[in-house]
């Protein structure tokens, strides 16, 4: 596929960014979290001790191996003399990763302020409204029933505490 706006279907998707580019961004955000967790595992002890290897010893191993394997992919698609330029995404799958993607990040940020059991809920009505396109009949009992089946199994059954909100807390948990 070319550079050019449109595609051979008729011009419904543009393109957007090429396979080459993504390898970049890649490889940059993979050394940097490397470079991260090798830094971290050698504050907290990335040696060896008479009693053996010390806390961030395999971390920092495995972030190495992962560090020299992102700086070969952008070694890669800097040096190759075909490098990757087709089309990474079209704008119509782009918009469909996003309509999952971006309703999934606010879930996870509003976790740590309403809790993850309402969170839940709203996430799983959200998804059953705006991509299952289900009545709402449906959705209240599902939406509401799986994050009280969770709360009643983590919370109460196996004693594993989960974040809460103000509900949980007004309710007493």
């Amino acid at each position: 596929m070319s550079h050019e706006a449109g595609s051979a279907e008729g011009g419904a998707n543009e393109y957007t960014v090429s396979i080459r580019t993504m390898d970049v961004i890649v490889a940059v955000l993979f050394m940097a979290t490397a470079a991260l967790v090798m830094w971290d595992s050698n504050r907290i002890g990335a040696g060896w001790s008479p009693t053996g290897p010390e806390a961030g010893y395999f971390p920092f191993y495995v972030a190495l191996i992962m560090f020299i394997a992102s700086a070969i992919t952008l070694v890669k698609a800097f040096v190759t003399k075909t490098p990757e330029l087709g089309t990474f995404v079209e704008r119509t799958q782009l918009k469909s990763v996003l309509r999952v993607f971006i309703p999934s990040a606010v879930y996870v940020c509003l976790i740590p302020f309403i809790g993850i059991y309402v969170a839940s809920a709203l996430y799983i009505g959200f998804f059953m409204v705006y991509l299952g396109k289900y009545k709402w009949w449906l959705v209240l009992p599902v939406s509401i029933g799986v994050p009280v089946f969770l709360f009643v199994m983590f919370e109460i059954w196996f004693l594993v505490p989960l974040p809460k909100g103000p509900l949980e807390n007004f309710l007493g948990y």
